[in-house]
């Protein structure tokens, strides 16, 4: 009886094990963190150019607040379900990315065409992909282990992936291609493939970025070489290109070891372009110091390490993928951010996540760290039987 128990209970919409304490308490301390940064880096500028210096934090406290009850939805749901519905997932998100070069621009005063807007909401389909890559190869790799060695087989994963990210690269969305990408080969890597292939593809991958980058043309690949010149050198366009970066490393190097106070940064009053957003770390560094940088930098290890122990612990190969997956998506998110703040690698610009400004990528986050926490649920009714 205790076992026909267990089995309903892994196989049912719902389960109900116990979720991981540690994994959601870090979710949760870097989020308040988080918006509390927020409020600090963009009153400044909401108070300037809305008018209200509430504007940004109500808006971002109302999808934290969806997003924590998404989150929890998703920690009940049976992280099975999203293997069933993986290439729905994925079909409609390409759909969505191929709509958005075929249609205008749908935010005003944007050239690129990044965001779908919607009844006064805009999102960015990007954001959906990473997740719809992740469940997908979860899925694929998972249920087809035994083609881990078969050559159509990887050629077709990598094919799916490239597609994915020439739609994405074409928007231009640079830091999203790359994110896509490295989630899908790392995937393919833990998914059994053999090492020397991975690095192969990788070292070909690498160079033909190079290529495109540093070919001078038009469109994203002009956009390219750009970032890569003014990374180079920022004060070649001190007032104009460069300017962002600038500001970013003042505002890092006046925070000094302790920094300056929380609300006591100077470079948000509109010194650093939009601070809410990708550069937000700037403002962190400033406000907190060295030892506040680091001990957000830490908080982030600590969830990347406990969501691949969350990933270790699953019961099957699915789950591990899952966790590990999703995980792997924030880690090198955050640390993308943090090297483009500190013009370690060029502007590429990407979101710090449960930092910048973006009330549907929260959401989206959240939800999917619940369906981390769906797998260690399932890990612990695995415990419990």
């Amino acid at each position: 009886m205790a076992k026909a128990n267990l089995k309903n209970k892994k196989s049912g919409f719902f389960q109900s094990g116990k979720l991981d304490i540690t994994f959601l308490s870090l979710v949760l301390i870097l989020l308040t963190i988080g918006l509390v940064m927020l409020f600090s880096a963009s009153y400044a500028y909401s108070l300037e150019y809305y008018d209200n210096s509430y504007k940004f934090i109500i808006r971002q406290a109302l999808f934290a607040g969806a997003g924590i009850i998404a989150m929890f939805i998703t920690s009940r749901i049976n992280y099975h379900f999203w293997r069933k519905i993986s290439w729905l997932v994925y079909v409609v998100t390409a759909l969505m990315l191929i709509a958005l070069l075929i249609l205008p621009p749908m935010v005003s005063g944007m050239s690129v065409k990044r965001w779908f807007a919607i009844g006064g909401f805009s999102f960015q389909p990007s954001e959906i992909a990473k997740f719809a890559i992740v469940i997908l190869f979860s899925t694929l790799i998972s249920a087809n282990q035994k083609l881990m060695n078969n050559w159509k087989f990887i050629l077709f994963l990598f094919g799916v992936l490239g597609f994915t990210c020439v739609l994405v690269v074409l928007e231009p969305h640079l830091s999203a291609t790359l994110l896509i990408a490295a989630i899908g080969v790392v995937l393919i890597y833990i998914g059994g493939l053999n090492r020397k292939v991975v690095i192969a593809g990788v070292v070909l991958a690498v160079c033909g970025v190079a290529v495109v980058i540093f070919t001078q043309s038009t469109g994203f690949i002009g956009y390219g070489s750009d970032r890569i010149k003014y990374w180079l050198d920022p004060w070649a366009d001190a007032t104009g290109e460069g300017f962002q970066t600038i500001q970013s490393l003042l505002a890092i190097g006046s925070g000094g070891i302790l920094g300056r106070g929380i609300g006591q940064s100077r470079q948000k009053y509109l010194w650093v372009p939009e601070p809410h957003n990708d550069f937000i770390f700037s403002i962190v560094c400033e406000e907190l110091g060295l030892v506040g940088a680091v001990l957000i930098i830490v908080l982030f290890a600590l969830l990347v390490w406990r969501g691949f122990t969350i990933a270790m612990r699953a019961t099957d190969k699915f789950g591990s993928m899952l966790a590990i997956g999703l995980t792997f998506q924030v880690g090198l998110q955050a640390m993308l951010n943090i090297w483009v703040v500190t013009n370690t690698i060029p502007n590429t610009g990407i979101s710090l996540p449960f930092f910048s400004y973006g009330g549907t990528s929260l959401l989206i986050l959240l939800a999917e760290m619940g369906i981390v926490l769906s797998v260690s649920r399932g890990a612990n009714i695995e415990k419990v039987k």
